[in-house]
């Protein structure tokens, strides 16, 4: 699985299509959405009761549309980018009411990924950096089966 990072650039890449955005700036646009993402992210989850939040969201009882997460997200864009774009109001909003497709197609792709039953802070990392659900860690053997096995293989390898 791709890292952060990478899910945000091709949410936004798919968000994007369709919308006319002038060339010589489609590139800022771009990284700026997925940058103001990110950053809210990061700034929610720093925030005092800002895990809660993200649970909520990546959970599913907030909405994308009505998250903080969202709202930060789409003041984050519209100063660091928007702002000094000059694309107009029409282009504007048309580009900071991506932002919560783009937040609400990331939840979706956080599950419950230790088997517990919920989505808590656990699942939100493991889901981001890509690990494997825990029904299919037990096929794989896991993270401590990858590790064993790259020892356990270079031991061999040695001999």
């Amino acid at each position: 699985m791709a890292s952060l990072t990478d899910l945000l650039a091709k949410t936004v890449a798919s968000a994007t299509q369709g919308i006319e955005i002038p060339s010589n700036v489609q590139g800022t646009v771009l990284n700026g959405l997925s940058d103001s993402v990110l950053k809210s992210l990061t700034q929610t989850a720093t925030a005092p009761g800002g895990v809660e939040v993200l649970k909520n969201l990546f959970g599913g009882k907030t909405s994308a549309a009505s998250s903080p997460v969202t709202a930060l997200a789409t003041k984050i864009f519209a100063n660091n980018v928007l702002g000094k774009l000059g694309l107009g109001n029409k282009t504007n909003s048309t580009l900071t009411g991506l932002i919560p497709t783009i937040i609400g197609k990331l939840s979706g792709l956080i599950k419950d990924m230790d088997g517990d039953g919920d989505v808590d802070l656990n699942d939100i990392i493991l889901s981001l950096s890509g690990a494997q659900p825990k029904q299919q860690q037990k096929k794989s053997g896991g993270l401590l089966g990858s590790v064993a096995g790259s020892i356990l293989g270079g031991i061999l390898k040695g001999k």
